[in-house]
């Protein structure tokens, strides 16, 4: 007996249904695996930067520890023109890792929620499917406040509160365009500063800089610290693709974790700022500190 004809109609329908949802499932497993779709035929972990000396000598720092651990992985071919372009190439799966900055991140991939006090959560929410941040070292290079030693006994300067209570003073510094470079009104408002500013940094009572700016150590700077967190942090922390993120280097990167401060990273980028090699530099501070097998 021939099949109902009124049948065929309902068995097309099924067919494309079928066809959709099996479309659909492929079109959410790419997109929920964008990390994987180059994890597959990349070989070796792909490390890369931006032009910066810092993030050249960190990038090492991790390719020496990721070989040490028997973790292949080389260096990316070109540098990137900052640490936002670094951290979107990662993000869209054109390399495996990179050093990164916790609010630089942020500001280069907007879409995830904020919570306050929880970095680790809020840089999960941002980042993309597939893409981790490991845990951050103990260094960062966020905006700092910093004088010099006699102005610090001057006016008997430690905190940024300490500055409430030694009138007027200038900011200013090399660090003052700086998105994250908080201003006079805002330390007016969290501290009660008394802060006008000026273009002359030569002349700045209290200056503008990145933490890890070699003129802290050179001119031994005092760096006024911030009891009420209001400048944001940027501890430098490995973000990497989840294909790459197993156990052996996971384990490897965060050897950095508590050894590598801020003023090292600042003696580190120096050198290679200075001419000395991102990798011999890496490798000669990690045996010294016992961090290489």
């Amino acid at each position: 007996m021939m099949p109902d004809s009124r049948l065929r109609p309902r068995a097309a329908v099924a067919a494309v249904l079928c066809s959709l949802l099996f479309l659909a499932g492929c079109g959410g497993a790419a997109k929920g695996n964008t990390a994987t779709a180059y994890a597959d035929d990349a070989g070796p972990l792909v490390i890369g930067t931006d032009g910066s000396a810092e993030s050249r000598v960190v990038a090492a720092l991790y390719g020496e520890l990721l070989a040490d651990a028997g973790v292949k992985a080389r260096m990316a071919s070109a540098r990137y023109s900052s640490p936002a372009a670094t951290t979107r190439a990662v993000a869209e799966g054109r390399i495996g890792l990179a050093p990164a900055y916790e609010t630089s991140t942020l500001r280069a991939l907007p879409a995830g929620q904020t919570l306050p006090g929880n970095m680790a959560a809020t840089l999960s929410m941002a980042l993309p499917p597939g893409i981790d941040a490991l845990p951050p070292a103990r260094a960062q290079n966020g905006v700092v406040l910093a004088v010099t030693r006699a102005t610090a006994r001057t006016h008997g300067l430690r905190t940024l509160a300490d500055l409430a209570k030694a009138g007027r003073l200038t900011l200013g510094g090399p660090a003052s365009g700086d998105p994250d470079a908080p201003s006079v009104a805002s330390l007016r408002k969290a501290y009660g500063t008394h802060l006008t500013e000026t273009r002359a940094w030569a002349t700045a009572d209290v200056l503008v800089l990145r933490g890890t700016d070699p003129v802290i150590t050179r001119d031994g700077l005092v760096v006024l610290t911030d009891p009420k967190n209001a400048l944001p942090p940027e501890h430098v922390f490995p973000l990497i693709g989840a294909p790459y993120a197993g156990l052996a280097a996971s384990k490897a990167l965060a050897r950095l974790n508590s050894r590598l401060t801020t003023a090292q990273l600042a003696g580190l980028a120096a050198s290679v700022d200075g001419g000395a090699s991102p990798s011999g530099t890496a490798r000669t501070w990690l045996r010294s500190n016992g961090l290489l097998g």
